[in-house]
């Protein structure tokens, strides 16, 4: 991937073919920019040591959050988790967002499910290199 050219949300959006599978389409410094199609219900599940940002491109998105308030987000919006918090993603009809994570952010943070995507399967082709 050469770093003299945009990148079009949209068009790598269109790319992804599995829900809750984030494909990686960029890196700033120690972070990730990912995309993602979410459809249903995740998993319960924290970042003991990471943040992490949802950015509602387009549906709209409720995120359970353990002992709080569920928060809704929509298109154009964004929502950080806090490192540590317990929270749920939420998606009634298809939601298309990006996410920015730490690069050592699991994907189903302390649960490993049926459904984790693991980091390299995240990458694919996207040259990581700084």
């Amino acid at each position: 991937m050469s770093v003299l050219h945009p990148t079009t949300l949209r068009a790598e959006l269109d790319r992804v073919t599995d829900h809750w599978t984030p494909r990686v389409i960029g890196r700033v410094n120690d972070q990730y920019v990912k995309v993602a199609k979410l459809l249903g219900e995740f998993v319960w599940h924290a970042h003991d040591d990471e943040d992490e940002m949802f950015l509602v491109v387009s549906g709209d998105l409720r995120i359970q959050i353990e002992g709080e308030q569920d928060v809704r987000v929509g298109p154009g919006e964004f929502f950080v988790v806090p490192r540590g918090v317990r929270h749920n993603p939420v998606a009634e009809q298809e939601v298309e967002i990006v996410l920015v994570e730490t690069v050592t952010t699991a994907h189903t943070g302390d649960v490993v499910v049926e459904g984790t995507v693991p980091i390299d399967r995240q990458v694919g082709s996207f040259d990581a290199t700084p």
